[in-house]
């Protein structure tokens, strides 16, 4: 297991303006397991995955993540323990690619590996996207799908043992958004990076094993791919 959750909670304000983007959500995530969050805006997809990258805490509950054996507690974990986190195991991808442009597809990543304890190469991260012919091209000789790669192969180039993704495919149009996402599967699955993805393309469900739907801040429906149950262990 790589992720424990339970109860997790978290409220915006208070009073009566309070906003309770979290109601005590339990949930658990394998190791290697690609696993989608569907939901309405508003339903706490968003919420739950900064939670679970160490970008935001929680109100109450805990969440816990398992590393070289030992449990570690996110809930309540200092600043410096959540940027080591963030820095050390999590890659992150997001709608917004957050690119330089005066830098090349490969300078680009390299900005992750320069400072990676063991990262690959920029050129074998994106191979791993299939861009290793636009590798040397600037971020405004590619188009949408090609940067969102670029961002893809900079999140994993430091081996990272989780990736996280916020509408990766959400400035895209549909046909572009299946190629990017097909990018996030092939690495889930050549690499073993356990994975969680919001979307709101509902063909991805069909390539993840387990689509979590989730719905005024609790998960509502779980549904497991049963011609891609993950391999990893469950074990906690």
């Amino acid at each position: 297991m790589v992720f424990r959750a339970r109860g997790l909670s978290k409220v915006y304000g208070s009073g009566a303006s309070a906003v309770h983007a979290l109601r005590g959500v339990d949930l658990e995530v394998a190791r290697g397991e690609f696993v989608v969050l569907l939901g309405a805006s508003g339903s706490g997809k968003s919420t739950l995955l900064n939670i679970l990258g160490g970008l935001d805490t929680a109100s109450s509950g805990s969440a816990q993540w398992l590393h070289a054996g030992q449990r570690h507690e996110l809930t309540g974990a200092d600043d410096a323990a959540l940027t080591r986190y963030r820095r050390e195991h999590v890659g992150f991808v997001f709608q917004f690619y957050n690119l330089i442009p005066s830098l090349t597809a490969r300078e680009n990543v390299a900005l992750v590996t320069d400072i990676a304890t063991d990262p690959m190469t920029p050129q074998e991260a994106l191979a791993l996207v299939d861009l290793g012919p636009r590798m040397d091209h600037f971020v405004a000789q590619l188009s949408g799908g090609e940067q969102q790669r670029v961002a893809i192969a900079r999140a994993i180039a430091k081996r990272p043992a989780v990736l996280l993704c916020d509408e990766p495919t959400g400035a895209l149009d549909c046909a572009t958004g299946v190629v990017v996402l097909q990018a996030i599967e092939k690495i889930n699955r050549e690499l073993g990076t356990t994975t969680v993805v919001i979307t709101h393309n509902v063909p991805i469900a069909d390539m993840a094993d387990r689509v979590l739907r989730l719905a005024d801040g609790r998960i509502v429906h779980s549904h497991v791919n049963p011609s891609k149950v993950a391999a990893a262990s469950l074990h906690w």
